[in-house]
């Protein structure tokens, strides 16, 4: 049950999150090989001196990822999903890929709980709530 964090220092329309929330649920699906329905996503928004990169300037929009996955991955993969959501929320809301910044923190399957169940290791093409 991948986390994955968003942290903005702007507001944006209920409209932008729907499609945003919906850009990077597919978006992580596709690229990290898995169903939907254990995806969660967190989205907050900051006043604009809340959030800083050292590279940025102060006014600058800024989002901060940290994203929970299961182990298993390549950093390939990794790699093309950070890109992925860099785009994304370039295109969401407007905020410069160099004022953006990802950590990725991978923990074992059983770390992700459910009503259901725990979820297993991953495994490729997987449907973890089957």
């Amino acid at each position: 049950m991948p986390h994955l964090q968003f942290e903005i220092n702007k507001k944006v329309s209920n409209d932008t999150k729907e499609e945003f929330v919906k850009e990077i649920r597919n978006a992580f699906s596709q690229i990290m090989d898995t169903g939907t329905d254990h995806i969660a996503i967190s989205l907050r928004e900051y006043d604009k001196y809340s959030l800083t990169i050292g590279r940025a300037l102060p006014t600058d929009d800024i989002c901060l990822m940290n994203l929970d996955i299961r182990e298993g991955r390549t950093i390939e993969k990794r790699r093309e999903l950070a890109l992925k959501f860099m785009d994304v929320i370039k295109e969401n809301f407007g905020i410069n890929p160099k004022n953006q910044y990802i950590t990725f923190t991978e923990h074992k399957g059983e770390d992700f709980h459910l009503v259901e169940k725990y979820l297993a290791t991953w495994t490729s093409g997987e449907d973890p709530l089957a």
